[in-house]
């Protein structure tokens, strides 16, 4: 990414998953191509998420083209701004996994395609599936067009995997580092500006919010 002394505006981002579905439940893969609703259990996440950063200022609400991450930011467009939708930010799709029951054959394959990454072969993908590389590309993308607007507090809700290279992009770590960061559903990471295009996290999948 071709980087800018341009971006002025020193920003805080709040950086979430979405709230529960079914998928999450039964522990089988989703992305970009299972547009799955909340479940009961999620839309509580959400709620509660909402009713723990009700009061912060954000001047802005980001989300993906997935609806299970408008969901779970609902509640702030009665106080805050309607989302603005990103398809920069969508899961990675992971191929012939995606909306399939687990079994050992898929296990080892999801496997294989992990270990590939922590190797530095970001180009590996599941088959039919999307490849790190391609989704922090795309994110490199919506990143530079937050980047350039004059907001300072921003919320954005997006996935899983999407979060850990996200989160890579943003402190500028090679994408192998991806598995560093945890993500629970509405788990929260908050990141301060430090220059042009880096940030530092300064909380860390917080989830007290849940309890």
């Amino acid at each position: 990414m071709t980087q800018s002394s341009d971006y002025t505006t020193r920003k805080t981002i709040y950086l979430t998953r979405h709230g529960e579905t079914d998928y999450n439940k039964q522990k089988i893969v989703q992305g970009s191509g299972i547009n799955s609703d909340l479940n009961d259990t999620g839309k509580d996440q959400a709620l509660r998420f909402y009713q723990a950063y009700k009061n912060v200022p954000f001047d802005a609400v980001y989300v993906s083209e997935l609806k299970r991450t408008h969901q779970t930011v609902a509640h702030f467009a009665n106080t805050h701004k309607q989302p603005t939708i990103m398809p920069e930010f969508n899961e990675i799709n992971w191929g012939i996994l995606e909306g399939k029951e687990p079994t050992p054959e898929r296990y080892q394959h999801f496997l294989d395609v992990s270990a590939a990454w922590k190797a530095g072969d970001y180009q590996a993908a599941v088959e039919g599936g999307e490849s790190p590389l391609k989704m922090w590309e795309r994110q490199q993308i919506g990143l530079q067009k937050i980047m350039q607007e004059p907001h300072e507090t921003i919320l954005i809700c997006m996935h899983g995997r999407a979060i850990r290279s996200f989160l890579c992009l943003l402190t500028q770590r090679p994408l192998k580092e991806m598995d560093q960061f945890p993500h629970e559903n509405t788990g929260l990471y908050i990141l301060e500006h430090e220059m042009e295009l880096k940030f530092n996290i300064t909380t860390f999948n917080r989830t007290d919010h849940l309890n």
